[in-house]
């Protein structure tokens, strides 16, 4: 008898269960609509409820007369074009209104010249967008600033249920409030597939980021391809096969990345982080003792040998000529000395230096003597905070900072004080775990670069940050998922103005920013219950 009612029980539970609606803490799922909202939010915009109709047959982006004309532009335009109107979507073309002002035209003025040019730290990103009807202006000093225009432009864009497309009477003013808005993907821990760098390129140019920070390869993997050490990432990759970023590879992300307004600064980190280097570059590790005898084992660049700079300089002659931009990441971050400490020939070139048994002292040999080779070669440089805590004196440095110690506000006052321009990515690591899904955006979008004890001379110092993606738990399969929208609240924090402040406004407009992510066809994960007004159809 207890058997049947227990039997009784479990069927009930089946046929009758509990609505949802009578769950504790039940939340009915919410539709996001399009409605034209702007992220990064502009630093001044003006709209008005006036709304007009783009039709695709007549809407056409042109050259104002007297515009620079330049190969960044014109891609752009068809870019755009596409992405409004959703020419490689499932949806039928959108309708014509019959019964309100049409705008045409969204002329475009760029006043630099712009052919063959790569964005810079300095580069100009401001516009000036006019949305009336016929034909709207957008002017911009450089084509970065029009990339920035056009993509704002698409966002203000909407969609009725009908199909008809629309856009609000508006003028907008903007330009960001950091020069530096970068996102770091490692490739080294688990090797990302161009197609998925190329969309990570799109969803940062959605968002007005403009810098890849390519922290290419690390201990795990050696996956940069070579040409004057081609054993690095024959013996270095995971597979030197189909794990591997040739220089053809390389060319095509940074040209791909070139048209969004994106910099690439590629990133290698010495003397930790090394061990993929060992098999490709014989006597370029150091040695490791137990005692007076090897154990076999190797553990970062050896400092002591004359070889490792001229290989040091080798390289990055090589990377100077593969990669345009101004700046190199050289890294300096998380050595151990252990390995130092215990092998003979390092503890005798101690004594010889008068390092004593400072290894610090050393690591600091090691990289004055990267900085000059960079110096040397032309190339300026980005390390992470402990090589500015170990005394480097050149001002030009910029140094990142990655941990707490002991917050992320004391080491922003700690670094500007000596001088040196930071940039911020603690505090900004999307690949930890997602504690608070749906809500974890909020930390981020709370922390300032710029809030923390100093002068304003030393606020000024701080030109930008990060979110970063480190590859341990990430590759292809959930890169962008796991990066946006979440990457899109430390988009806002970087662009917009530092008032902009509201959790609320920003909530629903990145809501809606992701919605218009996965309408563009990039996987990024949703913040509540709910759905897209047009996500799939």
């Amino acid at each position: 008898m207890a058997v049947l009612s227990l039997f009784a029980v479990f069927l009930a539970l089946f046929v009758s269960p509990l609505p949802c609606h009578d769950v504790p803490g039940y939340q009915k799922p919410v539709m996001v609509q399009q409605t034209g909202k702007v992220l990064p939010k502009p630093q001044t915009m003006t709209a008005s409820t006036e709304a007009y109709a783009l039709a695709m047959p007549s809407f056409k982006f042109t050259y104002g007369s007297s515009s620079e004309m330049c190969d960044i532009v014109d891609q752009a335009f068809q870019r755009y074009y596409d992405l409004i109107f959703d020419i490689d979507g499932l949806r039928k073309a959108p309708v014509a209104s019959k019964d309100m002002s049409e705008l045409n035209t969204l002329q475009v003025m760029v006043k630099e010249p712009c052919t063959g040019v790569y964005p810079s730290l300095e580069s100009s990103e401001n516009y000036t967008l006019t949305v009336a009807a016929p034909m709207g202006t957008l002017v911009a000093d450089s084509a970065w600033g029009v990339l920035r225009g056009l993509e704002t432009f698409s966002q203000l864009v909407y969609r009725t249920d009908n199909g008809m497309m629309l856009i609000n009477k508006t003028t907008i003013d903007d330009f960001p409030r950091f020069a530096h808005r970068g996102i770091l993907l490692d490739t080294s821990r688990h090797f990302i597939p161009l197609k998925y760098i190329k969309q990570n390129l799109d969803a940062m140019a959605y968002n007005k980021f403009n810098v890849f920070h390519w922290h290419i390869v690390d201990d795990q993997s050696f996956p940069y391809q070579s040409v004057v050490f081609p054993d690095l990432s024959a013996k270095g990759a995971f597979n030197p096969y189909t794990h591997l970023y040739t220089q053809d590879d390389i060319k095509d992300v940074i040209e791909y990345s070139r048209l969004r307004g994106i910099r690439v600064v590629p990133e290698f980190d010495t003397p930790g982080h090394t061990a993929s280097w060992g098999a490709g570059l014989p006597g370029f590790l150091t040695p490791c003792y137990d005692g007076t005898t090897p154990n076999g084992k190797y553990y970062a660049a050896n400092p002591i040998r004359n070889t490792t700079y001229d290989m040091m300089t080798k390289l990055l002659k090589e990377v100077k000529d593969v990669f345009p931009d101004k700046y190199v990441h050289l890294g300096g971050d998380e050595v151990n000395f252990n390995c130092w400490k215990s092998n003979p020939d390092i503890t005798k070139f101690m004594e010889t230096m008068g390092f004593g048994t400072d290894y610090s002292k050393l690591e600091q040999y090691y990289i004055k003597n990267i900085l000059d080779i960079s110096t040397s070669i032309g190339r300026n440089y980005i390390v992470w905070q402990e090589v500015l805590d170990n005394g480097v004196q050149d001002k030009s440095t910029v140094g990142e900072v990655w941990f707490e110690h002991p917050t992320i506000q004391a080491v922003l006052e700690r670094l500007t004080a000596k001088g040196y321009r930071t940039l911020l990515s603690a505090g900004w690591y999307l690949n930890h775990d997602v504690y608070n899904p749906g809500t974890d955006w909020s930390t981020f979008y709370k922390l300032d670069p710029q809030v923390f004890n100093g002068t304003q001379e030393q606020k000024d110092l701080v030109i930008g940050g990060e979110a970063c993606m480190w590859g341990e738990y990430v590759d292809g399969t959930n890169l962008i998922a796991r990066l946006w929208p979440r990457a899109s609240a430390v988009a806002e924090r970087l662009w917009s103005a530092k008032d902009v402040t509201s959790m609320a406004d920003a909530a629903v407009r990145i809501d809606e920013q992701r919605c218009r992510m996965v309408r563009r066809g990039l996987n990024a994960e949703p913040l509540h219950p709910g759905f897209c007004q047009f996500e799939y159809d």
